[in-house]
């Protein structure tokens, strides 16, 4: 479970790393997943958008019991997955992950999200770690973004330049096993992996349902910003009940 002091660095600097990590039985199978995923989708060797529309074998991770409680202690007891992804950042080749907000990309009304990022790898300054600008959530608004046209990047949202000041980044270094868990307008990205080692980061994305998954925006996004399609992914209620009414969950935990 979070501590307070650790739930108080969520809300004031919009993420926090908890002390509870993975252990390596469970990344063995990890790496060995997704190494079977990509010998059967070579496409998805830096980036997954949704992982659990190829193999439910990941959705394990997302119903290990610590977890579900820390995001509770987030979002409250009502909560659903809605998708987990993974960017695999290759040695010496991996893509950059442009500066961005989560809610750009999610058709969630009231937008309201908890990620969990998980270190396949060792995850570091040199081979790409995850950087958040802390603080940066505070006003729970979305700042404007520029479509990239670049096959350098995993995403193709970024961030305007007069929206963020780098220099306030911070470095989310993590061992393999451990985790951070960040809100959904926390500003942050990474930079490319050129170090001989491979960084994989898997993502768990909870919502409260008390909010909604809308099918039509999320169509409307993925014509209009040429994104994946969110609208066909799966909900799965990690906890409690759907607080909205509206929320279509076709499988439960």
């Amino acid at each position: 479970m979070l501590t307070g002091a650790q739930l108080d660095r969520y809300k004031d600097r919009g993420y926090v790393i908890p002390d509870f990590r993975l252990g390596e039985s469970v990344l063995e199978d990890l790496r060995a997943d997704y190494a079977r995923l990509v010998a059967r989708h070579p496409e998805f060797r830096q980036y997954c958008p949704n992982l659990l529309a190829y193999d439910l074998r990941f959705l394990e991770i997302a119903r290990t019991p610590e977890i579900v409680a820390m995001v509770s202690q987030i979002l409250g007891p009502d909560i659903a997955l809605w998708n987990s992804s993974l960017f695999a950042k290759p040695a010496a080749d991996g893509k950059r992950t442009p500066w961005h907000q989560d809610g750009q990309y999610w058709p969630i009304r009231p937008l309201a999200t908890c990620t969990v990022w998980i270190a396949i790898d060792d995850s570091t300054t040199e081979n790409g770690c995850l950087r958040v600008i802390p603080r940066s959530h505070h006003g729970q608004k979305l700042r404007a973004h520029r479509k990239l046209d670049t096959d350098d990047a995993t995403l193709n949202q970024e961030l305007l330049a007069s929206e963020y000041d780098e220099s306030k980044a911070a470095d989310l270094v993590l061992e393999a096993g451990q985790m951070s868990l960040h809100d959904v307008y926390l500003l942050h990205g990474s930079e490319p992996n050129r170090s001989p080692r491979p960084r994989r980061g898997m993502t768990l994305r909870f919502m409260p349902t008390t909010s909604y998954f809308d099918r039509d925006i999320a169509r409307e996004q993925a014509r209009e910003f040429s994104l994946a399609d969110h609208s066909l992914r799966t909900l799965y209620l990690m906890g409690g009940v759907d607080r909205s009414g509206r929320n279509d969950f076709r499988m439960r935990r």
